[in-house]
């Protein structure tokens, strides 16, 4: 037994931890404690505290209170953490501290153990580096946690949910250019109603994402302020003098992004309305290419029975009994993700109205929702891009045949024979399922030359 575990200290007395293992006693206490389903803490966050970790090591050293010896055993532990090469020694679940503190113990743990290992001393010696005194000097998990969360944030949306939207938004105005010239019957309230060009319905859908990623990228802004430096509950208490528009500026350089120090760290390690407000635009993005993909497969239901003027690509059978079935299941997917999004939204929401006074202890729920929406957002939107969204072809055929049919079209009489008339004769066209123009004439309300000159589709869209 002993080859399988070691004994490690901590405030609170030993712990058996496992011998391989980088973690140490505060992160197995909470793998013992809190062994709620699967749901690990993302490594973006991870990723994020080992970037604090590293910058809160050269400025501490710069500032004068950690060694030079010591800041490089950081810098060497925290740099091997970011490469991915650790990412096995971070178990633990979301469902733990509201504030985080056991996984930013975690990473405490690992640097001290990882600087044991280069120095040839026993893991949890806490030689040369202790997790607390050295790894989270100047540091607290209230100024840390959200910061990482803001950082792996940021990342997440910059490096990839906006390229993607990007991509969409071009595939969209591609569409919308191509279709330009194909006129069809409009709908609303999913009845026939005036025409509009295929194009004009697609730069709709363009026009959606394109707004959706000027909101989301406008909430940037709010997460670039970090609260490093506030440490326990913002007023900086055992932090060097600067340290905290130093460390700012340091991880401003590691990222490549504008990070600042916040002027008021209270309110950002008190709330977190900054990390609420871009859940709520990640949300909105979801309402609207929800609303997109429901278009989508309404315009192609059928094929034959439906108003299949799009065909989208066939991918895969899409029934186990109706032979050549296929289904619009890039639209169902993106539905379901959006669907959860929602859902996410609404316990981000609820979670940050839920803090008390100095500290907001739903840190993990919020983190974990955010990037796992960034995460479903992106793959889902590649994945009907690239799967479905490129492909889709018009059905001019069944495109010119639903114009030809519409009634609709007899609002373009309005301001020739009034609202009254034109009204009778969509009425009679429909009642005897003749054409507007054998009802106009019937009528005698407008000659068959005068209907041909006043009904031209392109000069109505």
């Amino acid at each position: 037994m002993s080859e399988l575990f070691r004994i490690e200290q901590d405030s609170m007395g030993p712990v058996k931890v496992p011998t391989k293992a980088l973690w140490g006693a505060q992160t197995q206490r909470s793998l013992l404690n809190f062994s709620i389903t699967k749901d690990h803490i993302p490594i973006e966050i991870i990723y994020a505290l080992a970037t604090i970790k590293q910058a809160a090591a050269t400025v501490n050293c710069r500032l004068k209170v950690l060694d030079a010896t010591r800041r490089d055993l950081i810098i060497k532990a925290a740099r091997k953490i970011k490469e991915g090469l650790h990412d096995d020694h971070f178990p633990l679940r979301v469902w733990q501290t509201g504030s985080g503190t056991h996984t930013n113990m975690n990473v405490n743990e690992v640097i001290s153990n990882l600087s044991s290992q280069i120095c040839n001393e026993p893991m949890g010696s806490y030689k040369p580096l202790h997790p607390n005194d050295h790894v989270n000097r100047s540091q607290s998990t209230n100024d840390t946690f959200p910061a990482a969360i803001h950082i792996a944030t940021v990342e997440g949306i910059k490096e990839r949910l906006l390229p993607e939207l990007e991509k969409l938004i071009t595939t969209f105005g591609r569409k919308s250019n191509d279709w330009e010239e194909i006129v069809k019957v409009g709908r609303t309230h999913l009845q026939d109603a005036v025409p509009i060009t295929l194009g004009q319905e697609a730069s709709a859908w363009q026009e959606q994402i394109s707004s959706a990623y000027s909101r989301i990228e406008d909430t940037l802004k709010e997460l670039y302020p970090l609260p490093l430096g506030g440490t326990a509950v913002g007023t900086g208490i055992n932090t060097p003098h600067k340290f905290d528009q130093e460390i700012a500026k340091e991880i401003a350089s590691l990222t490549g992004l504008p990070f600042t120090s916040a002027t008021n760290k209270f309110a950002i390690m008190s709330s977190h309305d900054g990390l609420v407000n871009a859940m709520s635009q990640l949300k909105l993005l979801a309402v609207s290419l929800l609303k997109i993909v429901n278009d989508l497969r309404l315009l192609s239901c059928g094929p034959r029975a439906g108003l299949a003027e799009l065909h989208l690509p066939e991918n895969e059978p899409g029934s186990s009994i109706m032979p050549g079935k296929v289904n619009p299941t890039q639209c169902e997917a993106m539905a379901m993700v959006c669907t959860q999004i929602m859902g996410l939204d609404a316990a981000v929401a609820m979670a940050g109205c839920g803090g008390h006074l100095q500290m907001n202890v739903y840190k993990p729920l919020i983190g974990f929702n955010l990037l796992h929406s960034i995460e479903l957002l992106h793959d889902a939107s590649k994945s009907c891009r690239v799967f479905m969204l490129e492909g889709i072809q018009p059905n001019l055929t069944k495109i010119k045949i639903n114009l030809e049919q519409s009634l609709m079209l007899v609002t373009a009489l309005t301001p020739v024979i009034g609202y009254q008339k034109a009204s009778e004769i969509a009425k009679l066209a429909y009642i005897e399922e003749i054409s507007l123009r054998q009802a106009a004439i019937q009528l005698d309300y407008i000659t068959g030359d005068e209907f041909d000159k006043i009904i031209n589709w392109k000069d109505m869209v």
